[in-house]
């Protein structure tokens, strides 16, 4: 996932790997033979090898799910009359506070084990069904833990603005208590890499949203934005003013604030499992954004209740065939541009000496043939930090 080609693929390729990195990738016949010495050698019989997929924006700990309101989905109710209704992200906040942890964790690892299996490496994790001090901590530490049983390397982002819990007066109260309490308490445990904010119409504005990202920055905390999901609400624009890691799911944003994500070099992460759940028909802008050399990242967006997704593979043939992305682009949006989104190109996503050995080995001869089958997992050996799951002790 290098170079110029639309894979970067190496036919007849080797990989050479020393403790848990890369030290050299290339064609075989190039494969320095000080390399080989004393070395472990293994064929991997024509199939292709990938960086371990990053799944850049999930909501994997949570409590309970929202099959009722699939239901009502179908029936003809939409995000907001669900919401009214007592469904929607309330719900979850309700079920997700009256867990234990030991439930919350046993949730969370039946979800992780599933993306692993089909070659997730590194994933984010957003809290934000809490709404509370003490439940946002609690699910914060709980993904901060999930390496402890799972081969993955784990980012978390505080979703501190998510939904407005009935109890407060006002969401700029809410805002306030936020900022004042709650974030400072998860900078002091270290236990976010981003925070994140639903800058919606029916959620928060761009000004809440400006003064909870103005707090973090305070913090050195860098920033996330779900953004012109439902409307065009302005958080694009407002992603480019913070220099936001990402922008998420922006099927409405508009054509001047595409030209300030680029300026800002913001990741846009397209989230096709929501859209696909939802049955939206306002596309994400891919043409322009092709146009304006913004990085195209996918993730499955794992929720309860808009995209119960745990396939990198399918949200790819989604991506491809309800966005209109090449295979190619499908595959960097799960490896090299999902990595930038969380901050990490240097660390995972590509192929190259220096990086981290995650990669997944698939039983397929070229990679257009990943985002081919609708949601089948062709096979994959995962190797994380250099071991595979049959090495790990």
């Amino acid at each position: 996932m290098t170079g110029e080609t639309p894979y970067g693929l190496i036919e007849d390729g080797a990989l050479a790997v020393r403790g848990s990195e890369i030290v050299w990738v290339g064609p075989r016949t190039s494969l320095p033979s000080a390399l080989l010495d004393g070395a472990d050698v293994r064929d991997a019989g024509g199939r292709c090898i990938t960086p371990g997929f990053v799944d850049c924006h999930t909501h994997v700990v949570y409590a309970g799910d929202r099959a009722r309101e699939f239901e009502m989905r179908l029936a003809g109710a939409g995000y907001g009359q669900i919401a009214h209704a007592g469904g929607g992200i309330l719900s979850t906040v309700r079920a997700t506070r009256a867990a234990s942890d030991a439930e919350l964790r046993s949730a969370s690892d039946k979800r992780v084990a599933a993306l692993a299996s089909n070659g997730v490496t590194t994933l984010e994790v957003k809290s934000g069904y809490g709404l509370d001090l003490e439940t946002e901590l609690r699910m914060l530490r709980i993904a901060r833990a999930l390496p402890e049983r799972h081969r993955v390397r784990v980012r978390t982002t505080y979703l501190g603005l998510h939904a407005l819990d009935p109890v407060w007066s006002s969401a700029d109260a809410y805002v306030d208590f936020v900022c004042k309490d709650v974030l400072p308490a998860v900078a002091r445990e270290q236990l976010a890499d981003a925070v994140d904010a639903f800058c919606e119409a029916i959620a928060f504005s761009t000004e809440q949203t400006s003064r909870f990202f103005e707090a973090a920055q305070a913090l050195g905390i860098p920033v996330k934005v779900h953004a012109d999901q439902l409307t065009p609400s302005g958080g694009a624009a407002l992603a480019a003013r913070f220099s936001a890691l990402s922008a998420d799911h922006l099927e409405h944003a508009r054509g001047d604030d595409l030209i300030a994500l680029a300026r800002a070099g913001t990741v846009a992460v397209l989230l096709p499992g929501a859209y696909y759940s939802l049955r939206e028909t306002h596309a994400p802008p891919v043409a322009r954004m092709r146009e304006l050399g913004i990085p195209i990242a996918i993730a499955t967006d794992c929720n309860p209740g808009t995209s119960p997704l745990v396939s990198p593979l399918l949200a790819m043939n989604m991506a491809c065939t309800l966005f209109g992305l090449r295979p190619d682009e499908a595959l960097r949006g799960f490896t090299c541009n999902a990595a930038r989104a969380l901050g990490l190109a240097e660390t995972i996503g590509t192929l190259a000496p220096g990086r981290k050995a995650d990669f997944v080995v698939w039983d397929v001869e070229h990679p257009a043939q990943l985002a081919y089958p609708i949601g089948a997992n062709p096979g994959a050996t995962v190797v994380f930090g250099g071991l595979s799951g049959e090495e790990v002790p």
